[in-house]
């Protein structure tokens, strides 16, 4: 009977391993999925209606900071966040021919980061906060 705990308790962590590591690779192309779609609607601008492409970026922003970020990743993460934000901050559009572009791309790979650096934010702080 013992024998029956110890293997459905091995067979669970192999479960739970699994569905972790599977979550891990979702959030993973999220992440891709993402810039793909950033990349793609400040190229052609009118492709998608501003509405739809900000809802998107902000809800695969946020699965990639719920699921994709380890602790190791936390401070890359933020940090790289902080540049994109104040790399927004310059006005490209003023650059002949791309700068418009370059813009749009710009601003949506802000939107697209922003949930993320929110989620990491919070739980860093939880995380200091139970220490």
């Amino acid at each position: 009977m013992a024998k029956k705990k110890r293997a459905s308790r091995s067979t669970k962590k192999v479960v739970t391993k699994k569905t972790t590591i599977e979550l891990h690779r979702i959030a993973h192309y999220t992440f891709f999925v993402g810039l793909l779609v950033a990349i793609v609607a400040g190229l052609f601008r009118s492709l998608i209606g501003p509405e739809v492409l900000v809802t998107t970026l902000v809800i695969l922003g946020f699965i990639v900071g719920l699921f994709n970020l380890t602790a190791k990743e936390t401070m890359p993460f933020l940090v790289a966040s902080i540049a994109l934000m104040l790399a927004g901050i310059v006005n490209l559009g003023l650059i002949p021919g791309v700068g418009l572009y370059l813009r749009s791309i710009l601003s949506n790979i802000v939107v697209f980061v922003v949930p993320g650096a929110i989620i990491m934010g919070l739980k860093t702080i939880w995380k200091l906060a139970s220490d």
